[in-house]
């Protein structure tokens, strides 16, 4: 089973290579915790995999939830042990994440992490004043060798490999992911700042319907945002929709979109989440 969540469609191509090429199930994290399925079982055998984004250098709190609420029961023997990965998709560094997910997951479901990768990916975040999307080509850079990184990282996984590898922490990582971080996440991670250019926006719906917690609905014929701490900023709304009508404050208005697949017809079938049944 792979459990996963996704803004921008970055994870969700990584998660997605992972389930084809292993056999085993996607689940939405999510969707998990928007519709109350928090249950699952396990078959002697099976992998158990966690794709997600760096959000602020840390797991998105959305990942912290789902690992806090869940009740994953694993039905294990002595010719098939546990096999437990982290995957994180990240724009330049991932800090001390990894090890974050790493306590939790012992935590909340006693789990121990048997193999970490990250891939480096197009950037998304947009809402800090040193933060863009990449030009086209280091986006089309970054693309490449992430199908690269993640061919290998697939081996490793299908081999049950223990192994952290490629998690390019970058500079002082402690201080990004636990003061950096822990700024960013409790008082960044919000809708309450979005804003909808009326003159722009075709009424399309996309922003509903690309946003992976349900955020969005639509009030005055335009997107309303519910302000009820569902949020995790992804920016999936903002990065999709076709207007550039949609922006966080006024420090969005001249920056760049990016969701995975947005250049490439052949990959622009899994920029959206699909909608799984529980």
């Amino acid at each position: 089973m792979i459990f996963y969540f996704s803004g921008t469609g970055n994870t969700l191509w990584a998660a997605q290579r992972l389930a084809e090429a292993t056999g085993e199930q996607l689940v939405s994290m999510a969707e998990a915790l928007q519709h109350g399925h928090l249950s699952f079982a396990l078959t002697a055998g099976e992998r158990l995999g966690f794709c997600f984004p760096i959000h602020g250098w840390q797991p998105p709190g959305i990942v912290r939830r789902f690992l806090s609420k869940a009740q994953i029961a694993w039905a294990s023997d002595a010719a098939s042990p546990h096999y437990c990965y982290a995957l994180c998709t990240c724009g330049d560094s991932t800090g001390k994440a990894i090890d974050m997910f790493c306590r939790q997951l012992w935590h909340s479901q006693q789990l121990p992490l048997h193999a970490a990768f990250a891939l480096v990916m197009p950037e998304s975040y947009v809402c800090l004043p040193f933060m863009h999307t990449d030009p086209p080509e280091r986006e089309r850079q970054k693309t490449l060798q992430a199908a690269a990184d993640l061919s290998r990282f697939i081996t490793t996984v299908a081999d049950r490999q223990t192994v952290m590898e490629h998690l390019v922490e970058g500079p002082a990582p402690w201080l990004l992911t636990h003061v950096v971080g822990a700024f960013f996440n409790r008082h960044m991670v919000s809708d309450r700042r979005f804003v909808v250019d009326a003159g722009q926006c075709i009424h399309c719906r996309r922003c509903a319907q690309v946003c992976p917690t349900a955020n969005i609905d639509f009030g005055r014929e335009l997107p309303e945002w519910h302000h009820d701490g569902s949020c995790t900023a992804c920016l999936a709304c903002y990065h999709h929709c076709p207007r550039h009508a949609i922006n966080y404050g006024d420090i969005t208005r001249k920056r760049g979109q990016y969701y995975f697949g947005r250049n490439s017809d052949k990959t622009a079938a899994v920029s959206r989440p699909r909608r799984n049944k529980f």
